[in-house]
């Protein structure tokens, strides 16, 4: 890997008349994301612009948001985008969720202090001045990045918590959706998978079913994914694939972001889960949803 060779075919496409949109594709893709770093640095180095702002100038639409997606480290580009789920016109939950949900304390705690840092506000203040009630309680819950990262499974809490959720909600009239957020949001994975299971003994039905049947809108999303991801989170960023390409029109933020963002962590597994899901390849999806260089740059995001 030469970060010199690649700037100067970087710079190549872009210069002069039109745009090499494949050899731009060609690049980054083959790259890391730290390698692209220190392409960004490169470029502005040896040929003094700025390679991000070249990349807009030239390029246009959904490709783009790939290509500087591509270009933004990945806490950064989680701060760029719970912002724009805040602060853009209306707000985007399924993107709050996604990502407050799916990430670890370690990168809450860095999208924390990046946030602050590129805003001026806590990432907390901005949730609560845009969301209310008890999806509200849950974002900030989440945000704290505080979860039990052990893997301890106490037995007895176990079975407690399981009670607890139990009578939270299947087992009364009205539910009492705080404690369902105490529980799915503080404890460790492995303990919380056990609950799970005691839990289908006690309720004769699945925790999802369980929070389907109890919560409606916003809340009821945020908690399904955490129970989610806290399963299988392979299988959740699947899913989210398959909702954002699925039917008429596509939801491009998230088939972008998505395939951005897991790019480099656990593509492989999505792909995976995407084939024992729908019977169909991700690869196939994609193929089938977009056009141009857009679904050339997601499809060799996908590989395969």
């Amino acid at each position: 890997f030469s970060a010199e060779q690649e700037a100067q075919a970087l710079r190549k496409a872009m210069k002069g008349l039109g745009t090499d949109e494949d050899a731009i594709i060609e690049t980054l893709t083959k790259l890391n994301t730290s390698q692209r770093q220190q392409v960004l640095i490169t470029y502005k180095s040896t040929i003094g612009r700025d390679l991000i702002d070249d990349l807009k100038s030239e390029l246009s639409g959904n490709f783009e948001k790939v290509i500087v997606g591509l270009m933004t480290p990945t806490i950064l580009y989680d701060v760029y985008e719970l912002r724009r789920a805040l602060k853009g016109a209306g707000t985007d939950e399924g993107c709050l969720i996604e990502i407050l949900a799916s990430r670890t304390n370690a990168e809450i705690r860095h999208i924390n202090d990046n946030y602050r840092a590129q805003f001026g506000s806590s990432l907390e203040e901005d949730i609560v001045s845009d969301t209310s009630s008890l999806f509200r309680r849950v974002l900030v819950s989440l945000a704290t990045g505080n979860r039990d990262e052990g893997t301890f499974v106490d037995e007895a809490l176990a079975q407690q918590d399981a009670q607890s959720l139990y009578e939270a909600g299947e087992k009364r009239w009205g539910t009492d959706e705080v404690q369902f957020m105490s529980i799915l949001c503080t404890r460790n994975r492995c303990h919380l998978l056990r609950v799970f299971d005691v839990y289908r003994g006690i309720a004769n039905k699945d925790i999802t079913d369980s929070i389907k049947s109890e919560m409606s809108g916003d809340l009821e999303d945020a908690l399904l994914a955490v129970v989610k991801c806290l399963r299988n989170k392979p299988a959740y960023f699947a899913e989210r694939l398959y909702k954002s390409m699925k039917g008429l029109g596509t939801d491009d933020s998230t088939l972008i972001r998505v395939m951005v963002s897991r790019s480099e962590i656990d593509m492989l597994y999505i792909r995976r889960e995407f084939l024992a899901m729908y019977g169909k390849s991700l690869h196939s999806f994609i193929k089938g949803d977009c056009s141009g260089d857009y679904r050339k740059v997601l499809l060799r995001l996908c590989g395969g």
